[in-house]
């Protein structure tokens, strides 16, 4: 049972550590026999009075930083807040590396043409905070600049975080193309997009280099196997594909690799989002791809060419404990969402649990191990929105309810000690630090 003194009790286990039991193989009839009492497990959620985070009794949290504020690099934080990592600072302090999903059309890049940035006509990118070990906002800057609809990401060993453009915008009009329809929903842009970009930690505005060699699709988030330094994407497409890059040298992405795509072994060319079996795992292999800069968005079908296996909107993933677990959004009989994971030693995959309704689990997005082993799943659902967790008893539990609208949970992380959660909500974009109170 998750309580608000095992928050704390269990916060110093590390990420790394943490142990997830047997998946979800007997979900349907324990909810069948009403034994998965999710909310009793950390008490009912208490409506906030300033109406903007629910939480069970004992927990608190504070607003860190808030569209339109003003950073101190002068510049304004952006709207849309979406992904987002934690890592470790100097004097118990976190840094949170946080994306920014906005189009050409959504602001305008009032930058200074000296900054280093991807392209000018593009207002995406990433800010980075700095937390005080009391929880408090040190200080925060833009960190990405000019690149197009940053999602989600993932960090590195190496200590540095991939920011992923979900999309795939080309100078308009297209090569080849007597139209465009792309141009006047996302805004015309100046660059090829659709690309990961590398930024540090520690530092500064970064250098915008597409990392070209990791593939030009749909990008949705990243995990890095520290074992290997093999890098695993989701992409956030209904006939998506998993791909896994290989880098020539781990730590040097910008010296390039090699990109595959997952296949299930008697399975080629499945679409895992229709009668695929819980907690079976499945053997998989690799298959290579060799245009991994395609001119438009036809990577994923190079893949399925080749046998890959089709998830529907690979979304959040997240390395834990020598596996990846990853959300396909739109997966499962009622279409509102499952978990995949993914063991590297044993090359298998499987269905890790998937919704039986969106009262239950409605759209998974981001997705983190807490240090006490449970998953916890941001919604990007059809109404209201909540911090979902999963135990490894495989219960489910509502841990925060989006009590200010209805706009989707993102970025959901925890501070390296354990004992602060932090998530974004996407629209106002905020971020917010969440603790016990014992």
């Amino acid at each position: 049972m998750l309580t608000r003194r095992k928050f704390f009790s269990l916060a110093g286990v590390g990420v790394g550590s943490a142990i997830l039991a047997a998946p979800m193989k007997n979900l349907y009839t324990r909810l069948a026999q009403g034994k998965l009492a999710f909310a009793d497990k950390i008490g009912a959620l208490v409506p906030d009075p300033q109406g903007i985070l629910d939480l069970p009794e004992g927990f608190q949290y504070r607003i860190l930083s808030r569209v339109g504020d003003t950073m101190n690099d002068g510049h304004l934080v952006p709207n849309q807040h979406d992904g987002m990592a934690a890592f470790a600072g100097q004097d118990g302090k976190t840094i949170l590396v946080r994306n920014h999903e906005v189009h050409p059309l959504q602001a305008v890049n009032n930058l200074a043409v000296d900054l280093p940035q991807y392209d000018r006509s593009c207002s995406g990118g990433t800010t980075t905070l700095i937390v005080d070990r009391d929880r408090n906002l040190d200080q925060h800057y833009l960190s990405l600049a000019g690149t197009n609809r940053n999602c989600a990401g993932g960090t590195t060993p190496w200590g540095s975080w991939i920011s992923c453009e979900e999309e795939i915008s080309t100078p308009y009009p297209p090569p080849g193309y007597t139209r465009a329809i792309v141009a006047p929903i996302w805004g015309k842009v100046e660059q090829k997009h659709g690309y990961n970009f590398e930024v540090p930690a520690h530092g500064g505005l970064a250098t915008p280099t597409p990392l070209v060699a990791m593939g030009r699709f749909r990008h949705e988030a990243i995990a890095t196997d520290p074992l290997t330094g093999y890098i695993y994407q989701t992409e956030d497409q209904v006939n998506s594909c998993i791909y896994r890059f290989r880098p020539d040298q781990p730590g040097k992405l910008q010296e390039g690799g090699t990109l595959e795509a997952l296949v299930i072994k008697d399975l080629p060319q499945i679409d895992t989002g229709v009668n695929f079996p819980v907690g079976k795992p499945q053997a998989v292999s690799w298959v290579k791809l060799e245009d991994v800069d395609p001119e438009h968005d036809t990577l994923r079908y190079e893949a399925q060419t080749k046998g890959a296996a089709i998830f529907r909107r690979g979304e959040g993933m997240c390395y834990a404990n020598g596996e990846l677990y990853w959300t396909a959004t739109n997966g499962g009989a009622a279409q509102v969402g499952q978990i995949f994971r993914y063991n590297p030693a044993k090359q298998t995959v499987e269905l890790f649990v998937e919704s039986p309704g969106s009262g239950v689990l409605d759209y998974p997005d981001n997705l983190t191990l807490a240090p006490f082993g449970d998953l916890i799943v941001c919604e990007d659902g059809r109404g209201e929105q909540f911090l979902v967790g999963i135990t490894p008893a495989g219960e489910y539990y509502k841990f925060a309810r989006n009590a200010l609208n209805n706009s989707e949970f993102a970025g959901v992380c925890f501070s390296p000690d354990g004992q602060t959660m932090f998530v974004n909500i996407y629209y106002p974009g905020m971020t917010l630090a969440i603790w016990g109170d014992c």
